[in-house]
């Protein structure tokens, strides 16, 4: 590249287009590849707060241009914690500070709060992949001058994992599950593909779910009114105090989602008596469907599988979608039908003598995860080819 590439940093979205910010994360034509790395989400996290002064993730976001074109951009952010990441390296902080070291803050390259595979070098279609190169070299020259411990990319592609090297970083493997279709017709289809013993507990637990006295109902776009959030904050609220102390997303971001995300979104709501009672949020991409929260005020057994697993595979078999991702954690996931599926990470960390002990970790970790993955893959509840049961009850 014989022209000067130009990298500089931004506090927040609000200072770059979204039009400008979209041509290098979203240039799909229609639904983009992946909502979490849009303007529009990315900016409503910070606009209502959940993000910014006082929440320990401060936008430091990447922008790469030649004489004014924009040629790619990355979503930084430096953390005073590690929490909402998904990729946990509570262990690290704990081992460099030990050593005398400030393990916080670091460089995040992420989407806040969200385990979700996508792209993290977000490049124009025309740059070159030498930016790619430049963007991680910007963000380690930012843990430079700010005397930062270490920089880190979460949730990242697999082709991006496989260049890391390359650019000096360090590889991590990590697992969740995801459910894959496999050209199902309908969910019956699905069902057809599991052991009779599998397809018997799937079809009585939506039995169990489904006798709770209502109705499960689907909604997207315009269907999505208002006062749909108020439940959908409750559920959000109840689930996070359970699970994590306080909940990472303002009341705020909910009504900016309604403003600007709506057609992005599918809900899935159990209503009794005309009012919700249990609900997830799901995101939708060009190809997959994600799973973000779920939330309930009353319990019903089974009510949560239905809502969050089976409801979401028919919705993507009816969409004509590739997959669902359901998360982080859960090996209950599959006895659902959801397969353990590799996800990536890649990290630099200044202290080379610390750096290199991680990276011995890192080696027998990566092991460690594709044994668990080779072992859970022998586990499915899909029926084997030549099983009599294949297909029959």
């Amino acid at each position: 590249m014989s022209e000067t590439v130009e990298i500089s940093v931004l506090t927040g979205l609000d200072q770059i287009a979204a039009a400008e910010w979209d041509a290098c994360a979203a240039p799909e034509d229609g639904r983009p590849t992946d909502p979490f790395t849009t303007h529009r989400f990315l900016s409503a996290l910070e606009t209502s707060g959940s993000v910014g002064a006082g929440t320990g993730w401060a936008p430091r976001h990447l922008v790469a241009r030649v004489g004014g074109q924009l040629l790619g951009v990355m979503p930084l952010y430096a953390k005073g914690h590690s929490q909402g990441e998904y990729i946990f390296d509570f262990n690290w902080a704990h081992a460099y500070e030990r050593a005398g070291g400030q393990y916080y803050p670091k460089l995040q390259c992420a989407v806040p709060f969200t385990p979700a595979t996508g792209r993290r070098f977000l490049l124009h279609p025309d740059a070159p992949d030498k930016v790619a190169d430049l963007l991680a070299e910007g963000a380690r020259e930012l843990v430079r001058q700010n005397k930062l411990s270490s920089f880190h990319i979460t949730f990242c592609t697999k082709d991006e994992w496989a260049r890391g090297p390359e650019m000096g970083l360090m590889q991590r493997k990590s697992q969740q599950f995801h459910w894959v279709n496999a050209g199902f017709s309908g969910f019956d289809d699905y069902l057809a593909a599991l052991s009779s013993r599998k397809r018997k507990n799937v079809r009585r637990e939506r039995a169990t779910a489904q006798a709770f006295g209502g109705e499960i109902i689907r909604l997207t776009g315009d269907q999505i009114q208002p006062e749909h959030w108020d439940y959908i904050w409750a559920f959000y609220q109840d689930t996070g105090s359970r699970k994590w102390g306080t909940p990472y997303l303002t009341r705020d971001f909910f009504d900016i989602a309604h403003a600007t995300l709506r057609d992005d979104i599918l809900l899935i709501l159990a209503v009794k008596d005309g009012v919700p009672i249990a609900g997830a949020l799901n995101f939708i991409g060009a190809d997959t469907l994600y799973g973000r929260y779920w939330g309930c005020t009353e319990h019903h057994d089974c009510l949560h599988f239905e809502i969050c697993y089976y409801q979401a595979i028919e919705a993507a078999i009816e969409m004509g979608l590739a997959r669902v991702e359901a998360g982080a954690q859960g090996e209950h996931k599959l006895a659902r039908g959801y397969l353990p599926v590799p996800c990536y990470s890649l990290h630099w960390i200044a202290e080379q003598r610390f750096a290199a002990a991680v990276q011995d970790f890192l080696v027998e970790e990566g092991e460690m995860v594709v044994a668990e993955i080779d072992y859970l893959s022998s586990h499915t509840p899909f029926a084997h080819k030549g099983d009599d049961n294949a297909g029959t009850d």
